[in-house]
C-alpha cells in the first residue's frame, strides 16, 4: 500500500499524507519487455473513504409464491434462481447430476478406473461444468453492472475479493465446490427447492386459448415419471445436455445448428511457457528450474491465426493446470483444462481447435439442426476406439504436436497431466481433414512466431464440447422460444453464452424477463 501511494503521489504531484485510502479497481500484468504491475485505483485525498464491504445477500424467503421450475444447476440455473427469488417468484431446480460434494467421488472413478457416470461427471452436477474447469471468470460481456452483479455476489458466497479487480480473474476448481455450495444454501435458506438426480425427460405442453401463442411450457416429467409443475420452464442445461437437443428435435420444437470449434489439447511443461513469456525480466531459471519470480503468475499464452478462412486458436488456457477425461457417456472420449486457485501443477494445456461452421458437415446434413452433435459424437467415439484399452476405457489418443505436423506416429510420448494414460495415435488420422488439416498448418505457423511453441508438446484428444453445436431460438424481447410461451433458452447450452459470467448473465436476464 504504502508504494501504491507513494506513485499515486507522484502521478498527481501531491503529498503523500494527504492521501487517506487507495482502493484498486483494475490490476493487470504486462510482460511485455520489462515486468508491470498496471493499476487503476481510487483514491481519497483529505478525507475517508465509504465503507465498501460486500456482505452475503439477504434474500425474502418465497416459498409459496409462484414457481419457476429451472432445468439444470450450473451458473446459468442458480443465478437465475437467485434473482428469481429477488424477485419474488419461487425458483425450482432440477439438476440431473448430483451435488458438488457426491459429484467430486464420481469424478474420482472416472478419472482412476475411466467410469463414466451419464448423470455425474465434469459436465454434469452441481455448479455445471465450470466447477471442475479452473473457473475463468473472464467475459466479453460489455454490460458492467451485470458483470459487477456476478462477481460480487461469488464474493459474498465465498470466493476472493480479488475476482474484482483482476482483469483475468479465476477462482479455481478446488476452491469453488464451496462456493457453489453457498450459492445452493442461498436459495435454499429462502425457500427454493433443488432437487438432485432428477433428470427431465419430456415438457409437458399445454394448448391455452388466452395465450397469444397456442402452446405453453408449464410442466415438466423426470425419468421416473414425475410431474413438476410450475408456472414457467427455463432451460439452463448446458452444452453436452445431448439428450435434451434431442428431445426438442424429437417434439419438433424448433432448434438450430449453430458453429462451434473443435480440435484437441495442447499440453506443455509449464517452466517453458513461463521463460517465453516473461523472457524480459527472467534471464535463467531459479534452483527449482522454474523460469519466474516467486510473485508472478504461471505464465499463460493466446495464440490465433486463420487458415484456409477458418480461425485456428487456443482456447480456454489453462496455466498451471491439467487435462481431465471429460466424456459425459460410455464410449467416447473427450478431453478439457482445469487448474486449481494456485495455478501450481508443472503443466500449461490449452485447447488447440479450428472453427467449425455448418456447411463443413455435409457428412451429417440429414441430421438437419443435429449435425454438429452427431459430429461430435462421431468424433468422440473414433478417439476412444483408438486411445481407449480394457483396463482404462478412458485412456486418449496423444501424439507429439512436431509428429502431428509431419504426418509421423510418435514412438514416445513426453510426461503429460492426463491421469488416464494416453497412448500414442495418429491425430492425424482421427480428425477429419477440415480440422486435422488447417490443425497442421496453424501449429506450424505458431512455431515460427512462438519460441519453443512446438518443443515439448504433446496433443492429446478430442477437445470437441467447445460450445454448443445446436441454438435453442429465442425472441429477442421476451426472451421466450419461439413456439411456446413461457419457455426460456437459458446459457451456454441454448447458445447464449461461453463461460461462468456470460452464463450467470444470461441466467440473471431471464429471470428478469420473467
Amino acid at each position: 500500500m504504502g508504494a501504491q501511494k507513494r506513485a499515486a503521489a507522484q502521478k498527481l504531484n501531491l503529498d503523500e499524507s494527504r492521501i487517506r485510502e487507495i482502493r484498486v479497481r483494475k490490476r493487470s500484468l504486462d510482460a511485455r519487455g520489462a515486468i508491470r504491475v498496471r493499476l487503476q485505483c481510487d483514491l481519497w485525498i483529505d478525507e475517508d473513504a465509504p465503507s465498501e464491504e460486500i456482505a452475503r445477500p439477504s434474500y425474502h424467503v418465497v416459498k409459496g409464491e409462484k414457481r419457476v421450475i429451472i432445468v439444470g444447476c450450473g451458473p446459468a440455473g442458480m443465478f437465475a434462481a437467485l434473482r428469481l427469488i429477488e424477485r419474488g417468484l419461487t425458483p425450482v431446480i432440477l439438476e440431473r447430476g448430483k451435488d458438488v460434494q457426491s459429484r467430486r467421488r464420481d469424478l474420482a472413478q472416472l478419472t482412476r478406473l475411466g467410469t463414466v457416470d451419464p448423470d455425474s461427471n465434469y459436465g454434469f452436477g452441481e455448479g455445471g461444468a465450470g466447477t471442475f474447469s479452473d473457473g475463468k471468470l473472464y467475459t466479453r460481456v460489455k454490460d458492467k453492472k451485470l458483470i459487477a452483479h456476478v462477481l460480487q455476489t461469488l464474493v459474498a458466497h465465498g470466493a476472493h475479493d480479488d475476482i474484482l479487480v483482476e482483469a483475468h480473474p479465476h477462482i479455481g476448481s478446488n476452491k469453488l465446490p464451496q462456493i457453489v455450495a453457498a450459492l445452493r444454501q442461498s436459495i435454499l435458506n429462502a425457500g427454493g427447492e433443488i432437487h438432485f438426480g432428477t433428470r427431465v425427460v419430456d415438457f409437458l405442453l399445454q394448448n391455452n386459448a388466452q395465450q397469444m401463442r397456442g402452446v405453453v411450457a408449464r410442466n415438466v416429467e423426470t425419468q421416473n415419471e414425475t410431474e413438476i409443475s410450475g408456472d414457467a420452464v427455463i432451460l439452463a442445461t448446458g452444452h453436452s445436455a445431448r439428450d435434451i437437443f434431442e428431445l426438442l428435435h424429437a417434439r419438433k420444437i424448433l432448434i438450430e445448428a449453430k458453429p462451434f470449434a473443435g480440435g484437441v489439447r495442447i499440453e506443455h511443461p509449464q517452466p517453458l511457457i513461463d521463460r517465453t513469456q516473461y523472457r524480459g525480466a527472467i534471464q535463467k531459471p531459479n534452483s527449482n528450474g522454474e523460469w519466474r519470480h516467486p510473485k508472478l503468475p504461471a505464465a499463460s499464452y493466446r495464440v490465433a491465426t486463420t487458415i484456409e478462412n477458418r480461425g485456428v486458436f487456443s482456447f480456454c488456457m489453462c496455466p498451471g493446470g491439467w487435462i481431465v477425461p471429460a466424456a459425459t457417456a460410455p464410449g467416447e472420449i473427450v478431453v478439457n483444462g482445469m487448474s486449481l486457485s494456485r495455478r501450481d501443477s508443472p503443466f500449461a494445456n490449452s485447447g488447440l481447435v479450428v472453427a467449425i461452421e455448418t456447411e463443413d458437415l455435409k457428412e451429417y446434413e440429414s441430421h438437419g439442426a443435429l449435425a454438429g452433435l452427431r459430429f461430435q459424437q462421431s468424433l468422440e467415439a473414433i478417439a476412444f476406439n483408438h486411445g481407449a484399452a480394457p483396463e482404462n476405457s478412458q485412456r486418449a489418443p496423444a501424439q507429439r504436436a512436431s509428429d502431428f505436423i509431419a504426418n509421423k506416429l510418435s514412438n514416445d510420448l513426453p510426461p503429460c497431466s492426463y491421469k488416464p494414460g494416453l497412448i500414442s495415435s495418429p491425430l492425424n488420422e482421427i480428425l477429419p481433414p477440415h480440422i486435422g488439416l488447417r490443425l497442421q498448418k496453424g501449429l506450424a505457423e505458431f512455431g515460427r512466431t512462438f519460441p519453443r511453441y512446438l518443443q515439448d508438446a504433446v496433443l492429446v484428444g478430442v477437445e470437441s464440447r467447445t460450445s454448443s453445436p445446436v441454438r435453442i431460438p429465442r425472441d429477442a424481447q421476451t426472451l421466450q422460444h419461439p413456439q411456446i410461451t413461457n419457455l426460456y433458452p437459458c446459457g451456454e447450452g441454448a447458445g447464449y453464452a461461453g463461460g461462468i459470467v456470460s452464463a450467470a448473465i444470461d441466467g440473471v436476464r431471464i429471470a428478469d424477463a420473467i
